[in-house]
C-alpha cells in the first residue's frame, strides 16, 4: 500500500500543468535567503493583469550590491520570466530595451521550470530557486538559493512588553550596577512550564530588558538552592543542566523553529557556553551570539546577558552579521530556566510567560508561544 501511495503522489506532483499564471501563484510573497555570500531579499506579487511582478535585491556586509525587477507574463500560451539588473546607485546593466529571458519549459505542481531558473516548492514557507550562471569560457554552473517566506499572518499577542533604550550601553560584568538597571522594572520568571510546582526556597527568579543599537540586554536574578553541571560536554545532555534559556524571533513573526533559524533558543549553561539546535538537527555552540557574565552569592545569581540578532537567513556554515535595532522594532522574546537539583535530568522549567495546553514545554520548536517586545526610547 506504501508503494502505491507514493507512486500515486510521485505521479500529481510531476503532472504538467496548463501554462498559466494561477498555477504558479505560490511564488507569490516575500522571501529571504542566502546567496552569492551575502542575503537575498524576493518579492512577489500576485497574480493581475496577465502577470506577476518582483523585486530583488541582494545584500552582503550591509551594503547592496544589486537590484532586479522581474516579471512573469502570459505571452501567447505559454509564460516567459524577464528580468533587468540595476546596480546599488540603480543604473541599469542591460540596455535600455534589453531585457534577460527565460522562457518557460514546464510547470508541475511543485516546481516552474524556466530556461536556465527553476522555482521549486518545499512547502508554503519554503521554496529553492536554481540558477544557471555562465562563465566567461561558457561553463554553466546551477547557483541554489533555498529562501523561507515571511509569515503573512500576525502572531497572537501572549505578552506584550515595551522596553526601554540604555543611554550607555550595559556593561557585561554581573554586577548590575549600569544606570538603565535602577531605572527598569522587573519582570517575573514564574510560571512552570515542565516538572512539579517547586517553592521559593528551591528556586525564584525575575528579570529586567533594555536594549541598545548593538543589542539586547538582559538581568536576571535566579534564586536557586542548588546548582548542576554535571555534563563536561556542552553539546551532551545540555538542557538537564541547571542553564538560563533565552529565546529570541527578531521580526516576532511566531512559527516553527526547531531545525532551522526562524527563532532561536539560546541555552546559557553555568560555565558561559551557549547552545541550540543547529540545522543539522544537532546541539551547536552559538558562543558569538550570546555575551553573559554571572555572579553567585549564596543561593542568588546574577545573569548579565548582550545578545546579538540575526534575521531568519542566517546560515550555519556561512558569514553573518548581527542586525542594528531601532526605536519601534518588534521581537518575540521568552526567557526560562532548567533547574535540576540532583536528578539524571532536569527536574523544573520555569518560563516567562503562560502558555496553554498540557504540554507548556513549546518554546524550543514554536516561535508562537513567544512574547512580544517593543523597543521604546
Amino acid at each position: 500500500m506504501f508503494i502505491i501511495a507514493f507512486s500515486i503522489t510521485c505521479k500529481a506532483q510531476n503532472k504538467t500543468l496548463a501554462p498559466k499564471l494561477e498555477n504558479i501563484a505560490w511564488i507569490a510573497g516575500t522571501w529571504h535567503g542566502q546567496a552569492f555570500g551575502g542575503i537575498a531579499e524576493e518579492i512577489w506579487s500576485k497574480p493581475s493583469g496577465g502577470s506577476m511582478m518582483a523585486t530583488f535585491k541582494l545584500t552582503a556586509n550591509n551594503q547592496v550590491k544589486f537590484y532586479e525587477i522581474e516579471i512573469i507574463r502570459e505571452i501567447g500560451n505559454t509564460l516567459i520570466l524577464q528580468l533587468k539588473h540595476f546596480g546599488s546607485d540603480l543604473k541599469g546593466w542591460e540596455t535600455k530595451d534589453e531585457t534577460v529571458d527565460f522562457p518557460l519549459i514546464e510547470i508541475t505542481v511543485n516546481k516552474v521550470v524556466f530556461e536556465g531558473m527553476t522555482f521549486e516548492k518545499i512547502s508554503n514557507t519554503e521554496m529553492n530557486v536554481y540558477v544557471d550562471l555562465k562563465d566567461k569560457e561558457g561553463k554553466v554552473e546551477t547557483v541554489k538559493i533555498s529562501y523561507k517566506k515571511k509569515n503573512p499572518t500576525p502572531k497572537h499577542i501572549n505578552q506584550f512588553i515595551t522596553v526601554k533604550k540604555a543611554k550607555t550601553n550595559p556593561v557585561i560584568n554581573g554586577k548590575a550596577d549600569d544606570p538603565i538597571w535602577s531605572d527598569t522594572d522587573w519582570l517575573p520568571l514564574n510560571e512552570l512550564w515542565l516538572g512539579e510546582a517547586h517553592t521559593e526556597d528551591d528556586f525564584s527568579g525575575r528579570y529586567k530588558l533594555s536594549w541598545a543599537e548593538d543589542a539586547l540586554y538582559l538581568l536576571a536574578e535566579i534564586k536557586d538552592d542548588v546548582l548542576i553541571d554535571k555534563n563536561s560536554d556542552p553539546l551532551q545532555a545540555w538542557w538537564d543542566d541547571d542553564c538560563l534559556e533565552i529565546f529570541i524571533d527578531e521580526d516576532n513573526s511566531g512559527g516553527e523553529h526547531q531545525y532551522n533559524h526562524n527563532a532561536f533558543a539560546y541555552h546559557i549553561a553555568l560555565d558561559g557556553n551557549v547552545v541550540d539546535m543547529s540545522t543539522e538537527k544537532t546541539g551547536k555552540l552559538y558562543n558569538s551570539h550570546i555575551e553573559s557574565k554571572r555572579t553567585t552569592k549564596g543561593n542568588t545569581s546574577i545573569w548579565e546577558v548582550k545578545i546579538l540578532l540575526f534575521d531568519d537567513s542566517y546560515n550555519d556554515d556561512g558569514e553573518n552579521t548581527p542586525l542594528k535595532l531601532y526605536i519601534g522594532k518588534i521581537i518575540g522574546f521568552a526567557l526560562a530556566y532548567c533547574d535540576n537539583d540532583y536528578s539524571k535530568e532536569r527536574e523544573n522549567f520555569i518560563g516567562s510567560i503562560y502558555v496553554e495546553g498540557k504540554d507548556k514545554n513549546k518554546g524550543w520548536i514554536d516561535a508562537n508561544i513567544f512574547g512580544t517586545l517593543k523597543l521604546i526610547n
